[in-house]
């Protein structure tokens, strides 16, 4: 792996954020005195539901700002020019009414490429994603895991340099759920960094090399998958990896 990511020349290689901090009514959802992620090829972010963990990814990616505090990628603030080194990959992905092929096709002329040269790509990222036969298929025609495995590709063939990923196969078949996990180990050895919200416990502990625990808009515990499995000391990481409900 540390070959493909030399010879990536990662724009943004790093995404911190600090003194990050979110309310709504008065109820403070985010508290984040500072996270760093990129120095792990695969991040998985997880905690009970209204942990923050939806939240500090939005933030972190640019699609949401906090109330105070800020993020920067690789030392420097988020800005247009780096905005697709920075991918997001939803729960429920987001199609336009278009062939699979087009779907791809805009996402890539949005960066300023000709049209041959993006429908060349596309059609590249579909075929590496063993999606050639659907590529003229309506977005909208298309099962759940299909939809999933095109925004897929889709996010991929921007080459980011960070993706995150917000509970992308929660939604998605296990058959599906494994051509995505092979998609993005393939992508990781090639230098890209992944940042993945998951209440999938298998899933983690077949992609992820660390692991952040997040409850009450808190950071409980950043580490290493293996420590944080097997060797934590963590009281409320150990009561989540028994399965006791954290209120």
């Amino acid at each position: 792996m540390a070959d493909g990511q030399a010879a990536r020349q990662s724009v943004v290689s790093s995404i911190e954020g600090e003194m990050l901090q979110i309310r709504r009514g008065g109820r403070m959802l985010l508290d984040l005195p500072s996270i760093s992620l990129g120095r792990a090829a695969c991040t998985a972010i997880v905690g009970p539901n209204g942990a923050g963990k939806s939240l500090l990814i939005r933030t972190l990616c640019g699609l949401m700002a906090a109330d105070s505090g800020r993020v920067l990628w690789a030392g420097s603030a988020p800005d247009a020019a780096r905005r697709h080194q920075v991918g997001l990959l939803l729960q429920r992905p987001v199609l336009l009414r278009r062939s699979a092929l087009q779907n791809v096709v805009y996402a890539l002329r949005l960066t300023g490429m000709t049209a041959q040269e993006s429908k060349s790509l596309a059609i590249g990222a579909l075929q590496d994603a063993g999606l050639e036969t659907i590529m003229e298929v309506p977005a909208q025609r298309l099962s759940g895991g299909e939809q999933q495995r095109v925004a897929l590709a889709r996010a991929l063939a921007l080459k980011p340099d960070m993706l995150f990923l917000d509970e992308a196969t929660a939604n998605v078949d296990p058959a599906s759920t494994l051509v995505i996990e092979q998609q993005l180990s393939v992508a990781m050895q090639s230098g890209l960094r992944l940042v993945m919200v998951s209440h999938d416990v298998g899933q983690v502990r077949r992609l992820a090399q660390e692991v952040v625990l997040m409850h009450n808009g808190r950071i409980v515990e950043q580490s290493p998958c293996e420590v944080f499995f097997n060797q934590t000391n963590n009281p409320v990481s150990r009561r989540w990896l028994a399965g006791e409900l954290l209120v």
